[in-house]
């Protein structure tokens, strides 16, 4: 399933995309893409609906955040190895775990705010994992049962706040709407490995980033495992799972967004996002 949310911000409604590309409500059965609706009984409830028999969502509404009341936005760094490379940094022994705040979060679509201040903000496709069900202590082998669906994010990141303005790395991580999340929740038995997922981002039409998940340094199942002997995971937690190669800070000179800049990004059966960026209000 293509599980997604779609309305005016904060005022977002449950939706799903059927097999023609057409939204339909589902309002009537659930409250929202969250909590227990992500666990394995709420998934297959919506599962066994017929798409058909949903009322079609008229128009083109906004896309929002495809998964709801999120309680944590975990956040792996230099998981590529060709990324590690770029950015002339050893390859870590252990995830190297931080967080962005939730209220980072915005819809696949929306406008991407430079934040006041900003130098050097830069762009990140990543592969995120949403979370299903109350996980801890959980091995590698049985991880990947604990997960709910994929999604596409783009880790946003001001990279002068990150690695110059002292303390952790969520000081870059965080501005409003550095967290683009959608536009769909793809259901874990619609993708048959997440060890294989290409992915790209561009911008202004320039293909900067063009990878894959295959050079992932830590699989999906050994971050869930290993984030698991540290805290527990909850239903609708997101982990973002790292970036490729080709950023902006790795470019030759360096490259940073500046309003008017337009981004499109995408990783094959998860869909694609475009922002365009603005001056923070």
């Amino acid at each position: 399933m293509k599980l997604l949310r779609y309305g005016p911000v904060g005022a977002e409604k449950p939706g799903l995309q059927d097999e023609t590309g057409v939204i339909r409500d589902l309002s009537n059965h659930v409250d929202d893409i969250a909590g227990d609706v992500l666990g394995d009984e709420g998934l297959a409830q919506l599962r066994a609906l017929d798409p058909a028999n949903l009322p079609a969502v008229e128009g083109t509404p906004r896309i929002g955040a495809c998964v709801g009341h999120v309680g944590k936005f975990i956040c792996i760094g230099l998981n590529y190895a060709d990324h590690a490379a770029e950015a002339g940094m050893a390859l870590p022994e252990e995830p190297v775990i931080f967080f962005k705040a939730t209220s980072a979060i915005c819809g696949p679509n929306d406008d991407v705010e430079i934040p006041r201040g900003s130098v050097k903000s830069d762009w990140e496709v990543e592969l995120g994992v949403v979370i299903g069900k109350h996980t801890k202590y959980v091995s590698k082998e049985e991880a990947l049962d604990h997960v709910a669906g994929y999604c596409v994010v783009n880790d946003l990141s001001e990279r002068d706040f990150q690695l110059h303005r002292s303390g952790q790395w969520v000081k870059g991580k965080s501005a409003d709407t550095f967290g683009p999340i959608g536009p769909w929740l793809v259901t874990r038995d619609e993708v048959a490995d997440p060890q294989d997922l290409p992915m790209y981002l561009e911008v202004n039409g320039h293909r900067y980033q063009d990878g894959s998940t295959r050079t992932m340094h830590f699989d999906v199942a050994t971050v869930i495992s290993h984030l698991s002997q540290f805290m527990s995971l909850q239903p609708g937690d997101v982990i973002s799972t790292g970036t490729p190669p080709g950023v902006g800070m790795g470019q030759k000179p360096e490259t940073y967004l500046k309003p008017g800049d337009k981004m499109e990004l995408g990783i094959q059966g998860l869909g694609v996002q475009t922002q365009d960026v603005v001056a923070s209000k």
